[in-house]
């Protein structure tokens, strides 16, 4: 009787641990298919917006207003021409101060097809954001500034420009332009050097070690995406 006891609970035991095993395999299963589905929508989605190796030879069109012309600091102290020390690279300044975006976009034209330059870094409509102009026409502004690259074959780079509060960051348009052209961008750079008052000559301009900064920055956010 005791072994007859004895040998339906180690069946049942058995049985058990069986079921468990089985729930543990299934969960490493269900575990591992989401992270490999995760890792692959991850590497598709981040390949897609990589940039390609720029020759030694490029040239680059620094876009933008104030930012990129360098107010705040010395001749010689703006981000392009800085940028051009640090890669070897020509790089062309083409930024007006108090230029809004549609502005920008009738003007752009003209250089991309003056220069025909390799990449094209997009830093522009904080004056919109300043003047408080429509997000939907400035939104509407830079899709199109993309698209007229896009129709040159040249590479798109675009650096997110904060709105005005005590904690900076990007205005939300940047990062849904950046989805909807499909191209890198950062948007973390501005932010954080104009909420930094020591690299900063007044409200809205870096001084010449902010602008040292955005140049370095842009060499690694150039390199993290596949351009140098």
């Amino acid at each position: 009787m005791i072994l007859v006891k004895d040998v339906m609970l180690s069946a049942c035991a058995g049985k058990v641990f069986g079921i468990i095993e089985y729930k543990i395999k299934l969960m490493i299963i269900k575990m591992l298919s989401i992270f490999l589905l995760s890792l692959t929508l991850y590497t598709c989605s981040d390949s897609s917006k990589n940039l390609s190796l720029l020759s030694s030879d490029a040239t680059i069109l620094a876009f933008g207003d104030s930012l990129t012309h360098g107010t705040g600091a010395n001749k010689g102290e703006d981000y392009p021409t800085l940028l051009a020390e640090l890669t070897n690279f020509k790089v062309i300044n083409a930024g007006i101060p108090g230029e809004i975006s549609s502005k920008g976009l009738e003007r752009l034209p003209n250089l991309l097809d003056q220069y025909n330059p390799d990449l094209l870094i997009l830093t522009h409509g904080g004056n919109d954001i300043l003047k408080k102009l429509s997000r939907k026409e400035q939104k509407s502004n830079l899709l199109a500034m993309i698209e007229l690259a896009k129709m040159r074959n040249i590479q798109i780079a675009m650096l997110g420009v904060p709105e005005p509060g005590i904690f900076l960051k990007s205005a939300e348009i940047y990062e849904q332009i950046a989805n909807e052209a499909n191209i890198p961008i950062e948007l973390s750079l501005l932010p954080d050097i104009l909420g930094d008052n020591s690299l900063k000559s007044d409200f809205a301009h870096p001084n010449a070690r902010g602008y040292q900064q955005i140049a370095e920055g842009i060499v690694e956010f150039l390199e993290d995406n596949g351009a140098l």
